[in-house]
């Protein structure tokens, strides 16, 4: 019988720091990019809820004949809507922006019936970017 001797292989150090560095640059240079489009994601996502609630709010003012005071009209039956037929949105509550905050409802709303504004990732008024608010009269 024929035995050979094996030596075991492995990387060396520098292997590893070269692939190591390798991979950092690529983190640096992609993990920007990715954020970006995360970013230009949530504000798509608002855009689209947006859209839906002001599809909702359209349907309720069909029936009952006027706007809703408050979203929470939507999913819940208020007091003086005697013809409300809801509820007019597929979940059982008021879901928040993609940043987990609060949509702005005003009714009457100063630019169009009503006014439903998301504040961005800051949860501010104004801003640039990701910051910016995403509204319904746009």
């Amino acid at each position: 019988m024929n035995i050979k001797n094996k030596t075991k292989q492995g990387f060396s150090l520098i292997e590893l720091l070269v692939v190591l560095v390798i991979l950092g640059l690529l983190g640096g240079v992609v993990g920007p990019k990715v954020m970006k489009y995360l970013g230009s994601s949530k504000s798509s996502a608002a855009k689209i809820q947006i859209e839906e609630f002001s599809a909702a709010m359209d349907l309720y003012q069909l029936e009952v004949g006027r706007y809703p005071n408050t979203l929470d009209a939507l999913v819940n039956k208020p007091g003086d809507a005697d013809r409300w037929n809801g509820p007019y949105l597929k979940k059982k509550k008021i879901p928040k922006d993609p940043w987990n905050n609060d949509y702005v409802y005003t009714f009457p709303g100063e630019n169009l019936a009503f006014d439903l504004v998301s504040l961005g990732s800051d949860g501010v008024e104004g801003g640039e970017g990701e910051n910016k608010d995403i509204v319904n009269w746009d």
